[in-house]
């Protein structure tokens, strides 16, 4: 492990389990319980996600009171700052909302733009996977590594959708085409945990057309470390936001990438 980071990653570690304990607080209220700050057609932000952020936020700055946050809920600190949290309080805020158990808290913690410690933690669950760079990648301190599946017709994959008609326009035709040729496809509604399961072997591959950098930043150092392979291709107007391709490495990038 790489000793450098221990007292960021012993943070963060932290931070996620305080703010996954919120979560699993709130899990079994009923919708109108539930203070939304934000509805859209197709997502939602609830008064929970900003307190799940606020909570983060506040346990990162008692020992790093100078790096920079950067997550869902908002931007503060130094934006110039060496090092900055990339934070998503909720992950799969509709799941939580609809009362499905399928959401995460994902934090990262980013020198100069690399990722160089991620932590995600599925307080359902209570399975908590990290990583820091040059060291080991854990779900529940035991080791981890991807699927090590060679075939297209044997694999698992989980597709991301946003709902722009651009997005649809090009993801449809190839989520088509995996649908035909995978074992299976799915769509769960939490980037963050689809990537932890590709960075474990649950899934082979986890592909989204636009996702943003809060949601994959801790998962993309996961599964790099965990042997597998990350093709990230930044949006030509969004800042922060990307299409993405996660996978093992052992099934072929090209039948994945549309």
């Amino acid at each position: 492990m790489n000793h450098s980071y221990q007292k960021q990653l012993c943070s963060a570690r932290e931070a996620a389990l305080a703010a996954g304990e919120l979560l699993r607080e709130n899990a079994l209220k009923n919708q109108q319980e539930l203070l939304v700050d934000h509805r859209e057609a197709h997502d939602i932000k609830l008064e929970l996600d900003r307190r799940s952020q606020e909570l983060i936020e506040k346990k990162l700055k008692l020992s790093f009171p100078d790096d920079a946050i950067y997550g869902e809920e908002g931007i503060s600190g130094d934006p110039h700052s060496e090092y900055r949290w990339v934070i998503d309080p909720i992950d799969g805020t509709v799941n939580f909302f609809y009362g499905i158990p399928h959401f995460a808290i994902s934090i990262a913690l980013q020198r100069n733009k690399e990722t160089v410690i991620g932590v995600i933690y599925d307080p359902i669950r209570k399975e908590l996977w990290e990583a820091c760079r040059g060291g080991s990648v854990l779900m529940n301190n035991k080791p981890i590594v991807v699927s090590s599946r060679s075939q297209l017709s044997e694999s698992v994959l989980s597709i991301g959708m946003s709902k722009s008609a651009t997005t649809m326009e090009k993801t449809l035709p190839h989520f088509i085409e995996l649908l035909r040729s995978a074992h299976k496809c799915r769509m769960m509604g939490s980037a963050t945990l689809d990537i932890a399961y590709v960075a474990c072997g649950r899934l082979d591959a986890y592909i989204e057309g636009q996702i943003s950098l809060w949601d994959i930043a801790a998962g993309v150092l996961m599964v790099e470390m965990a042997g597998g392979i990350v093709h990230l291709k930044p949006h030509l107007t969004e800042a922060d936001k990307y299409s993405i391709v996660a996978a093992s490495g052992s099934l072929p990038m090209e039948l994945l990438t549309a």
